[in-house]
């Protein structure tokens, strides 16, 4: 569930922290109040679009956090892994984004830095959304081919016809690969002979680039290394103030100074030490230089090696593992092709197996969600009666087709609001109002087996009336049974089933307008209740019926 949002100069927003509840939580204010700027600001967190006009007037950035307390951690911490980030710890998610002046955004989950595609794919798991527009997407087949596949548990089934279907797909493409015009594949070969020659007379070696580098720069320096090594020697050791003659006069001083300073002893045998130290010194350093040899013929190799692993890569792979695998791939598409007849009459009987179970596994497919789109026809139509649809029909029908990524069938929910008309699909002939109910009743039904924890639905109640809202706001606790759920409303009807219920408006102060927000409670829930009843003053009248609406069974 969302726990707490946080939102800082966001529009509106100078500082804002919201705590929600589990269960259903009402937002209401009035038109303009900044409602919506808090579904932006989840928006935002999930992945949505990043705009600079969203930074309140005066500030050089704005930035929205949530805190995420996850029953059901594991799923979140496999893609948090996979990216690199921390898991989290007591199931505790924290999303945070940043967005500066310029437009870009800096994103992190649990601290950690991260891009917007994981905040996508961490939103897909959290929060579904749903806004005026959002209810849109019943309206894609696709949509409605995983809302089927939900409800009757086909997804099992569908992840297997999936493998195949990619593994029919796999095999029919190495097949089309065989097909050409016989000068272009003769041509091919000839690239290939040439490609496959080329890497593997250059004979390349993991790790000697490297030592070739380091080589070349001892043999191109053999000069100097054996010019400074001398110096460093006769420093050490040969000139009459080597660090060696010094060494042997302070040592002689010492040997002195034992008799009447007791800790002399101690210093004489560190010289003495040191005297070692230095002669094993400047003997490591004669001998390397002894073996450094200025060898223009070996030069000239190291450069040569070292200027083919450059032109490898640049010719083919900058890694020379990339060049070892494209070796191997190429080596491959050579037999292959010079096997071209062969290879093509053992892809087709491939393909010819592979097809056979895909359309055993799309069958079965098949006769999972014929028996689902039943089901799911009566259950949202059930939902849809409960929803002012009385004589409100749905059917979800299912069309055979090619095999697709998707399964071997075309999906169409088709409705007939009224009695006496004739079902179509409900793309054809839906209003807003009619499919947001429609999708209320869809997540309904499948309360139970959706495991996305947060539902937002920004006014569902759009273009509904007063009863309907009733209706509405009870379909609404019913699948917060399940779920956490969000809810902006304009409708005191709705309102009143929440029993967290916040308050959005607006104040000036200091000559600058900002957004706040304030959960209700007792007299002060009353009086929002009122207002939406009322309008802004509010009247005896008003806060009785507010008071009736709050105390209504149904609502507790």
């Amino acid at each position: 569930m969302l726990q707490t949002l946080r939102i800082k100069n966001l529009a509106l927003v100078e500082n804002l922290t919201v705590d929600f509840e589990p269960g259903l939580n009402m937002i209401t204010g009035e038109t303009g109040a900044g409602k919506s700027v808090l579904i932006g600001a989840l928006g935002l967190l999930l992945g949505g679009r990043a705009d600079k006009t969203l930074i309140r007037t005066g500030e050089d950035q704005c930035g929205a956090e949530a805190l995420f307390t996850l029953e059901r951690p594991a799923g979140i911490n496999a893609i948090l892994q996979e990216n690199g980030l921390d898991a989290c710890e007591a199931g505790q998610l924290v999303i945070r984004r940043i967005i500066n002046a310029a437009g870009t955004s800096r994103n992190f989950i649990n601290g950690g830095p991260t891009t917007l595609q994981v905040l996508k794919s961490i939103g897909d798991q959290l929060v579904d959304m749903h806004g005026p527009h959002d209810h849109q997407s019943l309206l894609s087949t696709d949509f409605q081919l995983e809302l089927l596949d939900a409800f009757g548990e086909c997804g099992p089934t569908a992840e297997l016809y999936g493998a195949v279907y990619a593994e029919w797909s796999a095999l029919r493409a190495q097949r089309q690969a065989l097909e050409g015009d016989e000068g272009q594949i003769q041509r091919e070969i000839d690239l290939l002979r040439f490609q496959c020659q080329e890497i593997e007379t250059a004979n390349l070696v993991e790790g000697e680039e490297a030592e070739l580098e380091s080589e070349h720069r001892r043999v191109a320096n053999a000069q100097k290394i054996i010019e400074l090594s001398d110096g460093i020697r006769r420093a050490l050791t040969d000139d009459e103030t080597a660090a060696a003659v010094s060494l042997a006069a302070a040592y002689k001083l010492l040997h002195e100074l034992a008799p009447v300073l007791d800790v002399a002893v101690e210093w004489q045998a560190r010289a003495q030490s040191l005297s070692i130290e230095i002669r094993d010194l400047a003997e490591s350093v004669a001998t390397t230089a002894q073996s450094i040899e200025a060898d223009p013929e070996r030069l000239q190799w190291l450069e040569d090696r070292m200027a083919l692993y450059r032109k490898l890569k640049r010719k083919y792979r900058p890694i020379l593992a990339e060049i070892t695998a494209l070796l191997a791939e190429s080596k491959q598409r050579l037999v292959d092709l010079e096997q071209r007849d062969s290879k093509r009459a053992e892809l087709d009987a491939q393909i010819a197996q592979t097809r056979t179970r895909l359309e055993k596994t799309g069958l079965k497919l098949r006769a999972a969600r014929e028996k689902a789109a039943t089901e799911l026809g009566k259950a949202i139509t059930r939902q849809l009666r409960d929803l002012g649809f009385p004589n409100g029909a749905l059917e979800v029908t299912l069309t055979p087709t090619d095999p697709a990524p998707s399964g071997m069938d075309a999906v169409e929910f088709a409705f007939a609001p009224n009695i006496g008309e004739s079902i179509r699909p409900l793309r054809a002939i839906a209003s807003s109002g009619e499919i947001s109910r429609v999708m209320l009743a869809a997540k309904a039904v499948l309360a139970g087996q959706d495991r996305i924890p947060l539902l937002v639905f920004d006014e569902i109640d759009a273009n509904i009336g007063g009863e309907m809202g009733r209706a509405v706001g009870a379909k609404l606790k019913a699948v917060a049974k399940h779920h956490q759920v969000i809810c902006i409303t304009h409708l005191p009807q709705v309102a009143v089933f929440g029993p967290t219920h916040f308050a959005v408006c607006k104040e000036v102060t200091g000559g600058r307008t900002r957004t706040l927000i304030e959960r209700l409670e007792g007299a002060a829930r009353v009086e929002e209740v009122a207002r939406m009843l009322g309008g802004k003053d509010s009247t005896d009248f008003a806060l009785r019926h507010a008071r009736e609406l709050l105390k209504t069974p149904d609502t507790k």
